[in-house]
């Protein structure tokens, strides 16, 4: 009973495994009809008998062992293996000495000791059965004048057991190479496996952190504005101030309207519904209007100012979508946290990079602080803390731009944004309607 081979073996294998079974068939099919056609007595019906039984022991045996080798999940015969050799290999003891016809069938017996025995144990089991071949042949052919050994009942059998050794262990080496490559094979798909799941998965914590980031800088604000002017006209409402309610409330639906937008490119992931609008310049002078408006409505006297330096130039999207978030978040902390006067947005295009500095006269914070482990749940003044600072790092990182902070308590804060534009200073194409 031959071990299965795996489903990726070579054709040779499988040609050597065909032709072996089917080997042992026509031997044991011709030692049959000789005994047939000899007119056989008692003891020939008997081997007939043993031959057939031989027959179907050996046919039980491969027909398992093709079962499991096309499904694991069936009966795996490969434990009771020696077993079924030593039956095998008893039948055709008894009938080598009922019939001499039956001794080539030694050839195929060979090779299934050598795979299924370990070779230690087969080399051995091969001589013995040489031995018995030679004998039996010995036996059947001594003559009336006395025993008679002839050279070629040694050589033959002999030549066919160091044949079928040499085959077998080239056989076994085939087996153990397909076998091998079989290993690396499933190792090779286990492991573009793993790394398809640890990309997707990459990639799914990268999509999270876009998104966190996008939430950050536009909705989460965007709603933190509209709670705030709600508060404002309900107040206003209260006093009687009908004329400050309407402009609150019409605030709440501009900046709710601007967070729907938003939304929808997120799913669509586009820029920035304020870049479709306007240029880069207009949507942050937009911004400081907007960001005045929401401080007005805290009670906060805060002044901010947008600057434009240089001659503005075209930018890609990912750039315009950095810095107008970066502005975003920047100012909302401000007029949050910083309680400050004054606020300047300063965008200057210096021809090799383009440079935003976002700077405010307002408390200040220690930056030192704000990268070693601020909880990120708990308010924490300016931008430089909390989550705010992470996101602005990571999006200026992936355009290969720096970002610092200088800032002291009661000194203010200046956020200073440099980005690389060398293809946009090659080209030196001017940004459509940008404007100081």
């Amino acid at each position: 009973m031959i071990q299965s081979e795996p489903s990726g073996s070579a054709i040779i294998l499988r040609l050597l495994r065909i032709s072996l079974h089917v080997g042992f068939a026509v031997l044991l099919l011709v030692a049959m009809a000789r005994v047939l056609t000899s007119g056989p007595a008692l003891s020939g019906w008997l081997s007939l008998v043993l031959a057939v039984v031989l027959a179907a022991v050996y046919l039980i045996g491969t027909v398992l062992e093709k079962r499991h080798s096309t499904d694991a999940k069936r009966f795996d015969p490969r434990r009771y293996a020696p077993w079924w050799l030593g039956a095998v290999s008893a039948l055709w003891l008894v009938l080598i000495w009922s019939s001499a016809d039956f001794v080539w069938l030694a050839f195929p017996l060979f090779f299934l000791q050598l795979h299924v025995l370990r070779r230690r144990a087969a080399l051995p089991v091969i001589a013995a059965s040489t031995v018995l071949v030679v004998v039996a042949l010995w036996f059947h052919n001594r003559g009336a004048a006395g025993p008679a050994l002839e050279l070629p009942m040694v050589l033959g059998p002999v030549f066919g057991a160091a044949f079928a050794v040499i085959t077998g262990l080239a056989y076994r080496a085939l087996y153990l190479e397909g076998e091998n490559q079989r290993l690396a094979a499933e190792e090779l798909r286990r492991t573009r496996g793993e790394l398809a799941r640890s990309q997707h998965d990459a990639g799914t914590l990268t999509e999270r952190a876009r998104l966190a980031r996008e939430i950050h800088d536009t909705l989460a604000q965007g709603f933190s504005s509209i709670v705030l002017m709600g508060r404002s006209a309900e107040k206003a409402l209260v006093d009687g101030d009908t004329a400050t309610a309407r402009e609150r409330l019409r605030t709440v639906q501009e900046t709710a309207s601007a967070n729907l937008a938003e939304a929808r490119n997120f799913v669509r992931d586009l820029q920035s519904p304020a870049l479709e609008q306007m240029s880069l310049a207009g949507s942050l002078r937009r911004l400081c209007e907007k960001t005045e408006a929401e401080a007005a409505a805290r009670g906060a006297g805060l002044r901010c100012r947008f600057d434009l330096e240089g001659t503005p130039v075209e930018l890609p999207n990912p750039y315009s979508t950095t810095l107008l978030r970066a502005a975003q978040a920047s100012l909302a902390n401000v007029w949050v946290h910083a309680k400050a006067s004054t606020a300047v947005v300063t965008l200057s295009f210096l021809g090799s990079e383009v440079a935003m500095d976002i700077y405010d006269d307002g408390v200040g914070f220690r930056p030192e602080a704000a990268g070693s482990g601020v909880d990120p749940n708990r308010p924490q003044p300016q931008d430089g803390s909390g989550y705010g600072l992470r996101s602005l790092r990571e999006r200026v990182a992936a355009l290969a731009g720096t970002l610092d902070i200088e800032s002291a308590p009661g000194e203010g804060t200046v956020v200073a944004i440099r980005l690389p534009l060398v293809d946009a200073s090659a080209t030196g194409k001017p940004a459509n309607g940008e404007r100081p």
